[in-house]
C-alpha cells in the first residue's frame, strides 16, 4: 500500500499551524494545558538529573500545577528526551501539533480521501471525545496510533525491512501496543512481529544498563500496579476490568473475572483477525485487534479510544454509512462525561446507567461478537451454496 501522496499538500498544514498558534498562545499567556505532556517532559528531565522516576512523591521536575506520577516505561523517559529541549509552557503545543499531524496521517492511510476531504475529516475528528480529550491532556495516543497504522498498514504490507519497528517503539513507550505483536504473528508476518518484539526488548534492555534500579522497580512493581494510573472503577476506565470492578464494587475477584472474559472474547477476536486479513481486509483486521486490546487492558481511559477515528473512516469508505453515523454518535455524544460518576457513584448505578456508563466497552464487545457470528453464518455450507 503506497503512502498517500496527498499528505504532501501544503494545505494540510493549516490545522497543525493553528495548533501551533494555539500552543504558543497558551505559552505566552501562561495558561496551563496538557498535564500529561508535562509529565512526559518531567520524566525526561528526571532521567537527565539522575533522580528516581518511580517515586511515591512528586517528581521535582514537574511544574507546580501538575501532581501526577510517571507511569510510563523507563524507555519512554529516554524517548521523551527531545521534549526536555522545549520550554515547559510550549510542550503542550508541540505535542498537539504532532498529534494533529498523526490524526491526518491515520485518516489518509485508512480512507485515502481527496485532499479537501482529508482536511475536513481531520477537523471533524476533533469533535470525538477520545480525540479532543487526548489533545486537551497533551496525551500521546494519536501519535502512537499513527506509529501502529503506518507500520502495520504501510511498511508491513510493502514488505519493508523496517516493518515492526514502529510497533516496538510504541510498545516501549506505553506497553498497550504490545497487542499488535501477536497481531503480526496471527496474520503471518512473523519477521515483522519478531522485529517489533526485538525493538521493544532492546529499548527496555538498554534502560537496565542506564538506570538499573528504576528499570527493575518498574518491571517488578509499577508495571503490575494499575492503581498508579488512577482508580480502576472510575467511569473513564472503559475496559473489561473497569466494567467488572464497577459492577462488583471492587470485589477482590474482579480482575480475575475480567481476564477470564477477555480470554473467552479472544476466541472470536483472533478468528476474525485471521479471517479478515486472509480475505484482503487488513484494515478491518487491525481494528479488531485494536479494540480487543482496549477491552483487555486493565486500564483503558476513554481518551485511549482514539481508534474510533480509523473505524469511522473505514466504515465511510466501505459504504457502511449508517454504522459510521452510529459510531460517530457514540464517540461524539460525550456519554461517558454525562453519566453520574466519581466518589464511588459508579457502585450505585442501575442497569440503565451501567449500560451508558460502560458504553465503549459494551459497544466494542458486542461488535466483535456480532461480527464473529456474521462471519460464521457467511462461512456456513448453506451460505456458500446460496452464493
Amino acid at each position: 500500500m503506497p503512502t498517500p501522496r496527498r499528505l504532501t499538500d501544503p494545505r494540510l498544514l493549516a490545522l497543525p499551524f493553528l495548533a501551533l498558534v494555539l500552543g504558543a498562545a497558551v505559552w505566552l499567556t501562561h495558561r496551563h494545558l496538557g498535564a500529561d505532556s508535562a509529565v512526559y517532559r518531567g520524566g525526561a528531565l528526571t532521567l537527565l538529573k539522575g533522580e528516581p522516576l518511580y517515586t511515591t512523591g512528586d517528581l521535582t521536575t514537574l511544574p507546580d500545577w501538575v501532581r501526577l506520577p510517571f507511569t510510563y516505561t523507563p524507555a519512554a523517559a529516554a524517548l521523551f528526551l527531545p521534549l526536555a529541549l522545549v520550554p515547559a509552557g510550549l510542550v503542550w503545543g508541540v505535542v498537539t501539533v504532532l498529534s494533529v499531524v498523526s490524526l491526518t496521517v491515520v485518516i489518509a492511510v485508512v480512507a485515502r480521501p481527496s485532499r479537501w476531504w482529508l482536511l475536513g475529516g481531520t477537523a471533524l475528528a476533533l469533535a470525538l471525545e477520545p480525540v479532543w480529550k487526548t489533545l486537551f491532556l497533551g496525551q500521546i495516543n494519536l501519535i502512537l496510533m499513527a506509529f501502529v497504522v503506518v507500520d502495520v498498514l504501510v511498511l508491513s504490507l510493502r514488505g519493508s525491512r523496517r516493518a515492526g519497528m514502529l510497533v516496538g517503539v510504541a510498545a516501549a513507550i506505553k506497553l498497550t501496543p504490545l497487542i499488535f505483536v501477536p497481531h503480526l504473528f496471527f496474520t503471518g508476518r512473523w519477521k515483522d512481529g519478531l522485529r517489533a518484539l526485538a525493538t521493544f526488548v532492546g529499548l527496555e534492555a538498554v534502560m537496565f544498563a542506564v538506570i538499573p534500579h528504576d528499570a527493575w522497580f518498574f518491571w517488578t512493581k509499577s508495571a503490575t500496579d494499575p492503581s498508579r494510573v488512577g482508580s480502576v472503577t472510575w467511569i473513564f476506565n472503559q475496559s473489561l476490568n473497569g466494567l467488572v470492578n464497577r459492577a462488583s464494587a471492587l470485589a477482590p475477584w474482579s480482575l480475575t473475572v475480567a481476564v477470564a472474559v477477555g480470554a473467552v472474547l479472544a476466541v472470536p477476536a483472533v478468528w476474525l483477525v485471521i479471517r479478515l486479513h486472509r480475505r484482503g481486509e487488513p484494515k478491518a483486521a487491525l481494528l479488531v485487534t485494536a479494540f480487543y486490546g482496549l477491552l483487555l487492558s486493565p486500564v483503558s481511559w476513554s481518551h485511549h479510544w482514539v481508534w474510533a477515528v480509523p473505524l469511522i473512516a473505514l466504515l465511510v469508505t466501505t459504504g457502511r454509512r449508517w454504522w459510521a453515523l452510529a459510531a460517530t454518535a457514540l464517540f461524539a455524544s460525550e456519554v461517558v462525561m454525562l453519566v453520574p460518576n466519581g466518589a464511588d457513584v459508579e457502585f450505585t448505578w442501575g442497569l440503565g446507567w451501567s449500560i451508558l456508563g460502560n458504553a465503549y466497552v459494551v459497544a466494542a464487545a458486542c461488535t466483535i461478537v456480532g461480527l464473529a457470528v456474521r462471519e460464521l453464518r457467511l462461512s456456513s455450507p448453506v451460505a456458500r451454496l446460496a452464493k
